[in-house]
């Protein structure tokens, strides 16, 4: 292979941004729903779908789901279960520590996406004769977030890069039973944002 001394520099060279310090460890998409019967009770429902592009473990899809449909049982449906289990051990399991057990079922399932993100945006999971949606609505404006570096907070080991697009509107439903509770609008450092958003561009590292 032919080799070159050509250096680009994010300075002088072409309209690229400089590089973020670091190993890359996941890219992908990673949007969620939490539904609750009012804004400061418990979760309902939660649910966390990751769509890896990249990973340590090669590329896959996986939703952790924890509902009153599922009798408040988390539940993982996958089609690359070694990513679950290295997404346990990583992201998703510093995010939310419950589902980082071994003792959560895997189940086998495809999934499938469809929609306009600037409207409305439903994945489907399907697992045997079992059949899971999440769709988002009316999206706000999206919001591109970042740490460049880990946080000093022992449980943030990781820097990260995501575009938020949150959603006023969201449902999840297992067999067309749609689960309990509503999303509910908030603030996110003064910004407009939500208990569920499409989380697109999503970009995880480990310190240099």
């Amino acid at each position: 292979m032919t080799t070159s001394n050509l250096d680009l520099s994010s300075e002088t060279g072409p309209a690229l941004p400089p590089i973020v310090p670091g190993t890359v460890i996941l890219n992908g998409e990673n949007p969620f729903i939490r539904l609750s019967p009012a804004p400061d009770a418990p979760f309902t429902t939660d649910a966390s779908l990751w769509t890896v592009t990249y990973s340590l473990k090669g590329s896959g899809h996986a939703l952790f789901l924890k509902s009153e449909l599922m009798d408040h049982q988390w539940h993982i449906y996958t089609d690359h279960p070694e990513l679950v289990h290295w997404l346990q051990a990583t992201v998703q399991g510093m995010l939310n520590p419950e589902t980082a057990s071994d003792h959560i079922p895997v189940i086998e399932a495809a999934f499938a996406q469809k929609g306009e993100v600037r409207e409305s945006w439903t994945q489907t999971v399907c697992a045997g004769a079992d059949e899971i949606a999440l769709t988002w609505r009316k999206m706000i404006a999206p919001l591109m977030m970042a740490h460049h570096s880990p946080t000093q907070l022992p449980e943030r080991r990781y820097g990260a890069s995501v575009v938020m697009i949150p959603a006023l509107e969201a449902e999840v439903t297992v067999n067309g039973q749609q689960a309990e509770g509503r999303v509910w609008p908030c603030k996110y450092d003064g910004q407009p944002f939500s208990t569920a958003c499409l989380a697109f561009s999503e970009s995880w590292r480990t310190s240099p």
